[in-house]
This record gives C-alpha cells, sequence and structure tokens, in this order.
C-alpha cells in the first residue's frame, strides 16, 4: 500500500469517529444488483465511504442503488412483493454516460409476427414491454446485449413466460425463464410527480428493427389524454420497433414505456408514452392482472356506459 493510501485511510478512519461510528451495518444496494451489508463511516457528496473490517472502502454514488439500515442479514429490495427498484437522489448525467449504465438493461422483444423493445426491471429476469407487441402470441423470445471486453455480445432468450398483462393500460410483464443463474442488470424507475415539462429525456429501443437505437427530446406535455388514457408527450423519435422500450430522464430513471406516435404529414415530434406512474401501479397490482395462458382474453368485455333515453330511441329533445 503506498504512502498517499495509508494517510487517506488514517484521514477516513479519524473523520469516521466525528462524524459517524454507530456500529450498526447499512445495506448499500449496488448498480447490477449486489448488496455490500458493511458499517457506513463518512458520506460525502460524491461517495461513500465504509469499513469491510480489512478494508476500507470508497463507493462512488453513482454506483449506489440504495442505501438502507439493517441490523441483521441482508436483504435485496425486489426479491420479496416490489419487482422493480429505485435510485434517489442521483446527480444528472450525460445521455452517453447513462447509456453506458443502462443500456445492457434494454431488450428485444420478438414474436413470430413482430418485434418490440422492453427493459429488465428484476435481476432475476422479470422485464416490461407494451401490451400489444406481444398480444395473441405466447412463442416470446427477448434478445439481450452484453457488452464484452472486445465486442457486443446478443445473447437470446427462447422461452419466455407470460406473468400479467392490462391491455388498457397497454402495459406487460414478462419473465426469461431459462437463464440458469444469470443474474441481469436492471434500471430503476422514478418517483412519481417528478417529471417536469421541457425535461430532457431519450428513448432506448429497436425502432424498424435496428437494435440499440436513440433517441433525444424534451417532455412536452407531462399530462397529455389520448382516448381515455394518460400519456406523458415528447419530442424523442419513436417508430415501430420502440414500443415497450424505457423513456429516462437525465438521472438513468424510467420515467415511462413509449407506446405510440402521431403519424402523418406535418405530424412528427408527437410521441407518446406511459407515465413511470401508471407502471407502477401495473407492477405492484400484477396479481390482479395474471396472465391465464387457457383464455388469454380473460373473457372480459368493457361496455359502453348506456346514454340517455334520447338517445337511446334517436330522439332530440
Amino acid at each position: 500500500m503506498n504512502m498517499i493510501r495509508r494517510i487517506q485511510i488514517l484521514v477516513i478512519l479519524g473523520l469516521s469517529a466525528l462524524i459517524t461510528t454507530s456500529g450498526s451495518a447499512e445495506n448499500i444496494e449496488l448498480v447490477g444488483g449486489a448488496v455490500i451489508h458493511a458499517p457506513l463511516l463518512v458520506e460525502r457528496s460524491g461517495s461513500v465511504v465504509v469499513d469491510l473490517g480489512f478494508q476500507i472502502l470508497d463507493i462512488p454514488r453513482d454506483q449506489i442503488v440504495k442505501i438502507g439500515r439493517n441490523e441483521g442479514p441482508a436483504s435485496v429490495e425486489g426479491v420479496g412483493d416490489s419487482l422493480f427498484r429505485t435510485r434517489e437522489g442521483q446527480p444528472l448525467l450525460s445521455v452517453e454516460v447513462i447509456i453506458g449504465k443502462v443500456g445492457e438493461a434494454v431488450v428485444q422483444v420478438r414474436t413470430p409476427v413482430g418485434l418490440g423493445s422492453g427493459f429488465l426491471i428484476h435481476p432475476d429476469g422479470y422485464l416490461i414491454t407494451n401490451q400489444h407487441v406481444i398480444s395473441g402470441e405466447n412463442r416470446i423470445t427477448v434478445t439481450v446485449f452484453r457488452q464484452t471486453e472486445h465486442e457486443l455480445e446478443q445473447v437470446v432468450y427462447p422461452k419466455v413466460r407470460i406473468v400479467a398483462t392490462q391491455a388498457k393500460w397497454d402495459l406487460a410483464l414478462l419473465k426469461i425463464e431459462d437463464a440458469g443463474e444469470t443474474t441481469f442488470p436492471v434500471v430503476p424507475l422514478a418517483e412519481p410527480g417528478k417529471l417536469q415539462q421541457g425535461e430532457t429525456v431519450f428513448a432506448i429501443g429497436s425502432p424498424l428493427g435496428m437494435d440499440r437505437s436513440v433517441a433525444r427530446g424534451i417532455v412536452s406535455q407531462k399530462d397529455r389524454v389520448l382516448s381515455g388514457a394518460l400519456y406523458v408527450q415528447t419530442t424523442a423519435a419513436i417508430n415501430p420497433g420502440n414500443s415497450g422500450g424505457p423513456l429516462f430522464n437525465l438521472r438513468g430513471e424510467v420515467v415511462g414505456v413509449n407506446d405510440l406516435k402521431l403519424a402523418g404529414i406535418g405530424l412528427e415530434g408527437l410521441s407518446f408514452a406511459i407515465p413511470v406512474e401508471t407502471l407502477r401501479r401495473f407492477i405492484n397490482k400484477r396479481s390482479a392482472f395474471l396472465f391465464d395462458p387457457r383464455n388469454p382474453n380473460s373473457g372480459f368485455r368493457y361496455m359502453d356506459p348506456p346514454g340517455s333515453v334520447s338517445e337511446a330511441s334517436g330522439k332530440n329533445h
């Protein structure tokens, strides 16, 4: 160990006696799903310092998903009822940096009749896409793109289960079933109510089959109603194949699920995403939307509300 490193550790240990010596351990969840269970010595704006017993570890803030107190064994959020992660207090980053952090969690979803995009929300292989991407299909494959030391590797998983769907929200929860012991990278979901009009956002997906394409824009309107559904309107270029992919803010959080665009002459820059509030509600209430492979349409019909007597008789008063 060099002299500079020795001085850094001595300074940190000295500060820790002044700042925090609670003796209880913290669960520090890292990007990628790993959890460090150790006493926290120092909190700084750009990093936190923990005591591993045999080593002092300085962890950059941008590699931390969440810090939580736990007196007992470490636990990982998402293994129980919650399938998704959040990452509060993250700084604004460039699109290039964010792509390097979350790009591998954006996947391509393919069926015998078409393709779309999706994104992983849990290390066990749970992912989100649009319901219309997989509607009427049960043969689904998911392609994950992994950056190795020398090249970009495509890994195709041909065994994918539909967990839950909600047609009115156009959302589907899928699970990769043939991944073995693979731990998947995930993307965090933004907190509800934080998105602002004019905020920079960007999409990653497979428009027209061109995988890992990035489109940048701004939030034109954060609450836009179309056909009775609520959307985030953006100027990010969305095309067929982007459906089901994530819309990110500049903190690397998912703020929406890319869903549709208005097409036609003079209608460029009118793209729409399902808000993260709707997505979180769908995931948390997934037991109400469980997919039944024996009856994929669930047997429900949504009827129009009854009109007035004059409307029913065709008379005007």
